[in-house]
């Protein structure tokens, strides 16, 4: 269980709010970028009017001001051109202007760092402008001083109030675009506030005027809505308007730091819906654009998204490597940025039960953020993390009081994810301590909420966005191609025309133009035939990708009510145990338990994959064998060793080979160690020549007795494993030497293999 990404992806927040500042300043400049200094310093020196030369030197102050990188001489530019407007404006009484002198005055010590002195300029400013009832004026002026104010916590309220007030004297003075810029902030702050839907309300009402106005640059507010929709867990919607700002930002070819984020956000969509490979895609395009922009933030944020699908994938000693390697070769200081590799560390040594690395991350957490996360907005992020090092650490009162806690935040935000993951660990600590109607309510939230979140019908509509998207772009090259094909048809016939001029005769020109004429029709003709069958083969093709589109989700279905009957039998055989005293009716009810589990694995695989038919066999053995050790973790001192390669196998055989490994190893952890004895396993599942595998489960245990007969056995386990064995069509053979050895060899079926 992976409680790392969520943090992350809110630990983004904050480094976005710095990324929203520099797009912010980055879409002045673009205004900026239209004036000319050159042509307005010659326009000054020629104006004659007075007024007219005042506007000039605001404007030429106001582009140093917004000028790309605050160089100290760009900065004295401009205050020695505002002061020269500040004394034209008094001189002839221009009340508008003087206003204007005084705000642009603010803003240069703004990028000065001066704010004490910018925050008092900027009071006298907004005074100035309400008293001369200039609305849109005093806006700009409430605005600018919300600018102030560093994106903290205890800053929030502040900024709202003053966005807030700008916004209704934007509205009062009819600037639409200052109305949808102060709405898309107003959302920003709601949704590090982790308050989403309010930040959905002034999103939305964002875009809604900013599509009013034609405006195309939205890549940063569907970014925006992503992010606040992965929040609430509507992986829907999030992945829809990710997709969105990626379109967007490819049509205006914005290749800066927001289209990074826009990248990792589509990542982690994609990570929470458990489709791996797409969530490493769109992480290392991301990795790619924060290289390329030089951003150390951005780079060690993307860096750690990757190491938390390192440790969903188990490897969790890259994840600790990657995350210490990129601390080291991109430093940054940010103590909040810590944290958060901190809780990386946290998590992962959690999971890997190494409780003493964990103590001391965790010990760090619980300073910076207080025992219940409440500082600093990351509650619902750490609380998670901290329910399940309480679980593991088997303290079950702070467990219980942390899980009620993130329960009902994870309520309030409308996260079923979240709750159905604390109630799963709920129902395990429930079970372990013998609650068992307890267990099984948690247990049946669990399933409830997961299915909300995971149902085949969300699947379908997440597939349909993914298809669509896909669509919108081959269009966009077909597009393209066609266009560069006509250049160049244009461009043949140009030749061929300037050829002839020089060569021909009258007669010759005549023929050319005959033929010319031909070809023409004959070209017409040809492409209309071919225009009708295009038509009908995209017909077919829709039809096509309709019935594929369905049959797919018809088989992910079927897989998932597999998987939830087999879950309910397993459910319902472990209330039956509660009510069992018979040591050998317990031990037979444990083993079906394993084996419907064995089985469930792999429907679950095949419902959560695209992949609707094979099963990749080291995932599977691994996910088996870690569920056998969780099982027997309190009673067994065994080591297992796994060495298995990454092999796809269909339906029929892996669900047979998963058997015999179940039960296999369920034999050896029972029977090889008597008295706890300490002991290693090993799995191995190999490819020996073209199409043929060999599974080998060895122990260094007891063996089996001296005068053991396979022939005249009377054991289930090893029976069952011999009839597996025959479906597979392969060959059974034991070795009792020094332990325990099985080899099984089979034939892989490449009937169906769509491994590739």
């Amino acid at each position: 269980m992976n409680f790392s990404s969520y943090f992350i992806n809110k630990n983004l927040l904050k480094i976005f709010c710095f990324l929203w500042i520099l797009l912010f300043t980055e879409s002045i400049l673009k205004a900026q970028t239209k004036e000319n200094p050159a042509l307005l310093r010659k326009q000054i020196s020629a104006s004659k009017n007075t007024a007219q030369k005042t506007t000039l030197l605001l404007r030429l102050s106001d582009y140093y001001i917004s000028k790309k990188g605050e160089l100290r001489n760009d900065l004295d530019s401009a205050e020695i051109l505002n002061k020269e407007a500040g004394l034209l404006s008094r001189k002839t009484g221009d009340r508008l202007n003087i206003g204007k002198s005084m705000l642009l005055d603010a803003k240069i010590d703004k990028e000065r760092g001066n704010k004490t002195a910018s925050f008092s300029k900027m009071k006298i400013a907004v005074s100035y402008f309400e008293k001369n009832k200039m609305t849109r004026q005093t806006g700009e002026g409430y605005e600018e001083l919300s600018f102030l104010y560093d994106n903290e916590p205890q800053n929030f309220e502040t900024k709202i109030k003053l966005k807030e007030k700008a916004l209704l004297l934007y509205k009062n003075s009819g600037a639409k675009l200052k109305q949808a810029s102060v709405s898309k902030d107003l959302g920003e702050i709601y949704n590090m506030m982790e308050n989403p839907d309010k930040a959905i309300e002034f999103l939305k009402q964002s875009l809604a005027i900013y599509n009013s106005l034609k405006f195309k640059d939205l890549q940063g507010v569907y970014n925006l809505l992503s992010q606040v929709y992965i929040q609430k867990a509507d992986y829907e919607e999030a992945l829809k308007y990710g997709l969105l700002a990626e379109k967007t930002a490819v049509e205006v070819k914005d290749n800066s730091l927001q289209l990074s984020s826009i990248y990792s956000n589509i990542g982690m969509v994609y990570y929470y819906l458990r489709q791996n490979d797409d969530a490493m895609k769109y992480w290392e395009k991301s990795l790619t654009i924060a290289k390329k922009n030089n951003d150390n933030g951005y780079i060690r944020t993307v860096a750690n998204n990757i190491s938390t699908m390192l440790i969903r994938q188990r490897k969790f000693e890259e994840a600790i490597a990657m995350i210490k390697e990129y601390k080291s070769r991109y430093p940054i200081a940010d103590q909040e940025f810590e944290m958060t590799e901190n809780y990386i560390l946290f998590s992962t040594y959690t999971i890997l039960k190494q409780f003493k690395n964990a103590e001391i991350y965790y010990k760090k957490l619980v300073s910076y953020y207080g025992e219940n996360a409440e500082k600093n907005n990351k509650q619902i992020s750490l609380l998670r993390g901290f329910v399940f090092y309480h679980y593991q650490t088997k303290n079950y009162n702070a467990m219980y009081r942390e899980a009620r806690l993130f329960d009902s935040i994870a309520k309030k935000n409308g996260n079923d994810m979240l709750r159905s993951e604390n109630h799963l660990i709920w129902f395990k600590a429930d079970s372990s301590q013998g609650k068992y109607l307890d267990a099984i309510e948690h247990y049946q939230l669990y399933k409830k909420l997961s299915d909300s979140v995971f149902n085949g019908e969300k699947s379908k509509q997440i597939n349909s966005l993914k298809i669509q998207f896909d669509t919108d772009q081959k269009d966009k090259n077909i597009e393209l191609l066609t266009q560069k094909g006509k250049l160049k048809d244009i461009q043949i016939a140009n030749d061929t025309f300037i050829k002839y001029v020089f060569i021909g005769s009258i007669l010759a020109l005549i023929i050319f133009a005959a033929l010319l004429y031909n070809r023409s029709r004959l070209k017409s003709n040809a492409n209309k035939t071919l225009e009708l069958k295009r038509k009908q083969i995209d017909e077919q093709n829709e039809q096509l990708k309709k019935l594929l589109s369905e049959k797919e989700w018809l088989l992910k279905e079927i897989h998932h009510r597999v998987k939830n009957n087999l879950q309910i039998v397993i459910s319902l055989l472990n209330t039956q145990s509660a009510y069992l005293e018979n040591e050998d009716a317990l031990m037979a009810i444990q083993n079906s338990q394993h084996r419907m589990h064995a089985m469930s694995l792999i429907h679950q695989k095949l419902y959560q994959s695209d992949n609707l038919s094979t099963i990749d066999i080291s995932w599977y053995i691994y996910e088996l064998i870690s569920y056998i050790k969780e099982c027997y973790s309190a009673e067994k001192m065994i080591h297992f060793s796994i060495d298995t390669e990454k092999v796809f196998l269909d339906v029929s055989q892996a669900v047979p080979l998963g058997l015999i490994v179940n039960e296999a190893v369920n034999n050896t952890v029972k029977y090889a160690f008597p008295d706890n004895v300490k002991g290693e396993v090993t799995v191995s599942f190999k490819n020996t020549e073209r199409d043929f595998y060999e599974l080998v489960i060895s122990d260094n245990g007891v063996g089996l007795p001296e005068n053991f007969n396979m022939d005249e056995t009377e054991s289930l386990g090893m029976n069952l494993m011999r009839g597996l064995t025959d479906q597979l069509d392969g060959t059974f053979l034991l070795e009792n030497k020094n332990g325990l050895k099985i080899t099984i060899t089979f034939r892989k079926n490449i009937a169906i293999d769509t491994s590739h």
